[in-house]
């Protein structure tokens, strides 16, 4: 068995110090940092909904937004929308919007989904994956909190219950801005 040499390892070991310290900081939110991640402005795009009207997120600055990307086939995804229903049912006075983006490539199921879970809050079709890899979809579902003025705020690329606290607790720190 061979080892490397002692200069070799030095070297080694330089490259990596100066690689890491030029790595960015990881964002403080529970997402890494996707291309459309924290800090950055939430894409702005138009989808048709399940009433058939077509909505554009820049409709709801002023307001925070939660964006849900959800397929049927995302177990996970049956157990948060229930929870965003909850949400979207208690503060939607105090100006939140909740809005559910559905990725598969069947309306139709998606909206007999949504039905099935007394979803009451905008659900659209983004069936052509056309504003999916704007938000850098990692796994279904993924959250992201926008604040008032149309920045992205938190990413979440996943869903554990009881995770919709965390989630109570950042919206309502943006509601409160």
């Amino acid at each position: 068995m061979r080892f490397a040499s002692p200069t070799l390892l030095l070297v080694l070991s330089a490259v990596l110090t100066a690689a890491a310290a030029q790595t960015p900081p990881v964002s403080p939110s529970p997402s890494p940092h996707g291309p459309k991640g924290p800090g950055r402005p939430a894409p702005d795009f138009a989808l048709k909904s399940l009433g058939g009207e077509n909505l554009r997120l820049s409709e709801f600055l002023g307001q925070v937004v939660v964006l849900n990307f959800w397929a049927t086939w995302a177990g996970p995804s049956r157990q948060q929308m229930p929870e965003l229903e909850k949400l979207h049912q208690t503060y939607r006075s105090a100006g939140l919007v909740v809005l559910g983006v559905n990725v598969d490539e069947d309306g139709a199921r998606a909206a007999s989904f949504a039905h099935t879970l007394k979803i009451s809050y905008p659900v659209l079709l983004d069936t052509r994956k056309q504003v999916a890899p704007a938000y850098d979809l990692q796994t279904l579902p993924t959250t992201v909190l926008i604040d008032r003025a149309g920045t992205v705020r938190y990413v979440y690329h996943k869903y554990e219950p009881g995770e919709e606290q965390d989630y109570v607790e950042r919206m309502r720190a943006l509601l409160d801005e």
